[in-house]
């Protein structure tokens, strides 16, 4: 299973940015689906999660800015970022949990995409 981000770059402060990430291999199903970023000498943090159930957690200072949503035929991670703040400035890691098949096999997938890089200029 691999997990591929896009849809980052340098936007305006007060801009938008819809960041995708796309799961791919023999995927069964997937749980839990999330947005992490990082920014230099700082741990990564979650912004924001979804589950299988469709229900949404976003951390506070994201609240009301980003929406996080996921189409579950196409196994693709969306997050809207809009009234983009230069503090939204960051490495953005979309995160998945899941099942896949291997031959007859199921076993459990905790898989990273290789991040995209967010820049907000004031």
């Amino acid at each position: 299973v691999q997990l591929q981000a896009s849809g980052g770059g340098l936007v305006q402060a007060g801009g938008s940015l819809r960041l995708s990430c796309a799961a791919s291999g023999s995927i069964v199903n997937i749980n839990n689906m999330d947005w992490y970023r990082q920014t230099p000498g700082k741990q990564r943090e979650l912004v924001a999660t979804t589950t299988i159930d469709g229900s949404t957690n976003y951390i506070d200072s994201v609240k009301g800015r980003f929406t996080i949503s996921r189409d579950s035929a196409q196994n693709t991670l969306y997050l809207q970022m809009n009234t983009l703040k230069p503090e939204d400035t960051a490495v953005y890691y979309c995160h998945a949990v899941g099942r896949y098949r291997k031959q007859l096999r199921f076993y459990t997938f905790d898989r990273w995409g290789q991040g995209t890089q967010v820049t907000v200029s004031s």
